[in-house]
């Protein structure tokens, strides 16, 4: 574990469990500080819960911290987080708890008091003033949303497409096609 970097950004914490671990960056270069339980749960398969992480932070005007899931969890025991990635405002100074679900269709997770759950992000952020106007201007994307930009099947119509699949797939109702085309860049 590496210590902070000279000229990192300072954020205040404060411990609202005396004994959790302060949020730390597990490999040098890591994006996400790993956020730890103070509670000891247990999530049937299907079942969520809020977990507190027992820290608080003021981060300076400008940024926001983002609760982001560990992979680790995700591919090992199906938990996912239900808001991901959870958003801490600069002037938020409660507890960050964060919200898990175990996917997993058969088999019961178990979180001891002080596993890491998450991991935080913080990130420099614009605030911007919305300017209302009659159009847009154009762009290459125009309007194509959910899915417009191919590697998946299509519902008959939806996206002005014919309702064929990626190579591989079925397409339309609640068949799933194949991403072959995705992973093979196509």
């Amino acid at each position: 574990m590496s210590g902070p970097r000279s000229g990192a950004l300072e954020v205040l914490i404060r411990r609202v469990d005396p004994d959790v671990p302060l949020p730390e960056y597990e490999h040098p270069g890591d994006a996400g500080a790993d956020l730890r339980t103070t509670e000891a749960r247990e999530l049937a398969p299907g079942e969520r819960a809020v977990l507190p992480t027992g820290v608080s932070v003021a981060l300076p005007d400008g940024y926001a911290a983002f609760v982001h899931p560990r992979s680790g969890l995700a591919a090992r025991c199906g938990v996912a987080l239900v808001n991901a990635p959870g958003t801490v405002d600069a002037g938020y100074r409660g507890e960050i708890k964060v919200i898990v679900v175990n996917l997993d269709p058969r088999e019961t997770v178990r979180f001891e008091r002080f596993d890491r759950i998450a991991q935080l992000v913080v990130q420099q952020v614009e605030r911007v003033r919305f300017v209302p106007v009659a159009e847009l201007p154009g762009s290459a994307r125009a309007e194509g949303g959910f899915g417009s930009t191919g590697g998946h099947a299509s519902v008959e119509g939806e996206n002005g497409t014919s309702g064929q699949a990626a190579v591989g797939g079925t397409a339309g109702g609640n068949r799933y096609a194949s991403v072959v085309s995705d992973r093979e860049g196509q």
